[in-house]
């Protein structure tokens, strides 16, 4: 017997969709561009930062050519002023994301290119420290495997993702309760 096929994306779907987020690396090796799908990415050359997506930032970790820088709001500081806010500023609501402007950027010709909607700089070095990103739980689990020496206290911050999470699963589920049946 099948089963319906449901709505909506599986979470497997949707960790692959976190992998093409963009994060700050800092090379170990000089490695010449690539042309990916999304555009060509710039040339890496220690010591200078570089945003790559996440799943080619995974790769070259695994390699040992780069380390990931971590984003600001993966931090123990900034996770536990967004879990103070989630618990006494937002009793119905989760905290409030931040906020993506477009981007433009240019390839090595220098020609500019609208960068499409997976590939925004929501997890760099650049982003605000006290809003969490469309798929934060996902893009945390990622670095916590990956690129947990990378991490500063990596223990603590699995504790606080934990009671983030479980504060807005609390929310959903108070929510759906009081739903009409």
């Amino acid at each position: 017997m099948a089963f319906p096929h449901l709505t909506g994306l599986l979470p497997a779907e949707v960790a692959f969709l976190c992998e093409m987020e963009l994060v700050t690396t800092v090379p170990r090796q000089r490695l010449d561009r690539l042309d990916l799908l999304g555009g060509p990415t710039k040339p890496l050359v220690p010591p200078s930062r570089s945003q790559l997506p996440l799943w080619l930032a995974i790769l070259l970790k695994r390699q040992k050519r780069v380390n990931i820088l971590p984003p600001p709001w993966l931090n123990p500081d900034s996770l536990s002023e967004i879990l103070d806010i989630e618990t006494n500023h937002f009793h119905d609501a989760f905290s409030p994301a931040p906020s993506v402007p477009p981007q433009k950027q240019t390839d090595t010709d220098g020609k500019a290119f609208q960068v499409s909607t997976p590939f925004i700089a929501a997890s760099t070095t650049e982003v605000p420290a006290n809003a969490l990103p469309y798929h934060w739980f996902e893009m945390s689990e990622m670095l916590l495997d990956a690129a947990c020496d990378d991490l500063s206290s990596p223990d603590e911050i699995r504790r606080l993702l934990r009671d983030i999470r479980e504060v807005r699963l609390a929310k959903m589920r108070k929510g759906r309760d009081g739903q009409p049946a």
